[in-house]
């Protein structure tokens, strides 16, 4: 049944959004593979990261909940081959960091996933991985998933360079290195998020990263182990933020605070774009924690009016998972937005390009998809709305859609929020606490 999203009067409030899904994520995996207990907090217990949980217990880690957010994992240095097949639903980064994880242990692992995951590609991690010696037994058409892996306890370091910017391919590739031989380097031309360098620093592993243009280059020396901690703590998800962020931009009056949200520079491309486009202030929060994430207080005030802004080619990866919601403040801009630079968007959850555009132009948007990007024609205030967009099991669509509704001149509708879920569970009770209308009747 569609959901729907109306108009309201104003978005205004203060709280804190879901723990980073990425440094969840790490955090189970990490945890894991360190020998000891570790303790976690303000982790995201979405569908995605309760797979990654799930995926280290069947390899043989155990984890027990300690509270809302909180878990204490127990780690093994040496996995074993689950007995069933690893089942990562919609989350691309817990399979693509798993096989990373596999491939440094003599072990086999089926992985499988939902609809949307099997269609997304895989080569661009197994190929790195199968030249450090990774066997890939079997494989859907183009290296996709359901895939079978066999480890190995000799792998060899390699030198590589991703073909697009992706953490996920590097991350992959880290891990597979903790236990090859010799010094794994990835080259970066364009610098992609840095939690796993960050992280597995705090879980004392030595890794180095050096500057080379725009891009840098990480190295990691084989045969490191990980230590457990003591207590990691995650911060907000910038990614989620960013949809409140942006309900208060575009609401008449709009006022929200957001608490410890985490403002790496490696994932503050949509604040730093939307800085120029609307009232936004952020308040740093001092950490003394070792390898702890920067943070921020954020507080977003609707200024009654956008102006278009084109994203610098170098935010483009800081930003990579906002361009959906970004979208949607171009479509309220005065004048045209134009978005280059952003191909990645073509092999997430749904091709984000297309589906973009799509749920623009049902909502009365002049907007065209490119190769690497797309163009909106900003309405200078609020789009027509009215349509019902297709989100192609894709949760950042979905709730970008939902958010345009609360300031459109007629609600939007969603086909489908199932998967909303994956990355923010409160989305729904959040967005009533701000004072939306979103409703399935």
């Amino acid at each position: 049944m569609p959901w729907t999203s109306s108009p309201v009067a104003r978005i205004s409030g203060r709280l804190r959004p879901p723990g980073d899904k990425s440094c969840s994520h790490r955090a189970m995996l990490f945890s894991a593979l360190a020998e000891g207990t570790s303790t976690v907090s303000g982790v995201l217990e979405g569908e995605d990261v309760i797979r990654s949980r799930l995926a280290v217990e069947a390899l043989g880690a155990s984890s027990e909940a300690m509270g809302p957010g909180q878990w204490r994992i127990t780690g093994r240095d040496h996995l074993s081959s689950p007995e069933h097949p690893l089942d990562f639903g919609n989350s691309g980064t817990g399979s693509r960091l798993m096989m990373g994880v596999v491939a440094g242990h003599p072990i086999e692992a089926e992985f499988k996933g939902d609809v949307s995951l099997q269609s997304r590609p895989m080569g661009r991690v197994l190929n790195p991985l199968k030249e450090m010696g990774l066997e890939v037994l079997s494989s859907a058409d183009g290296d996709r998933l359901p895939a079978r892996l066999r480890g190995r306890s000799d792998l060899q370091a390699i030198s590589y360079t991703p073909p697009h910017a992706s953490a996920q391919v590097k991350s992959a590739i880290l891990l597979a290195g903790l236990r090859a031989n010799g010094t794994t380097e990835v080259i970066e031309p364009r610098i992609t998020r840095d939690h796993t360098e960050r992280m597995l620093r705090t879980y004392g592993v030595d890794i180095s990263s050096e500057a080379r243009g725009e891009g840098q280059i990480v190295r990691l020396v084989g045969g490191q182990s990980l230590s457990p901690v003591e207590h990691y703590a995650v911060p907000s998800d910038p990614s989620s933020a960013a949809f409140l962020m942006a309900a208060a931009m575009i609401s008449p009056n709009g006022d929200v605070t957001l608490e410890d949200v985490m403002t790496n520079p490696t994932r503050t491309g949509f604040i730093e774009v939307v800085r120029s486009m609307a009232d936004v202030t952020l308040t740093p929060i001092e950490s003394s924690a070792d390898g702890a994430e920067p943070a921020a207080q954020i507080t977003t005030r609707g200024t009654g009016a956008l102006s278009a802004t084109d994203p610098a080619p170098e935010l483009v990866p800081a930003m990579i998972d906002e361009f959906p919601i970004f979208a949607v403040l171009a479509a309220f801009a005065k004048g045209e937005t134009r978005v280059t630079g952003a191909e990645e968007l073509r092999v997430k959850e749904s091709d984000r390009i297309s589906a973009v555009v799509n749920m623009l132009r049902v909502n009365g948007v002049d907007c065209d998809e490119t190769p690497d990007g797309f163009i909106v024609e900003g309405r200078d205030g609020p789009p027509p709305g009215g349509g019902l967009v297709e989100t192609h099991h894709d949760h950042r669509i979905a709730m970008s859609a939902l958010v345009m509704g609360t300031a459109s001149q007629k609600p939007v509708a969603v086909d489908d929020v199932s998967m909303i879920a994956t990355s923010y569970p409160e989305f729904f009770a959040h967005m009533a606490s701000l004072g939306a209308d979103i409703r399935n009747d």
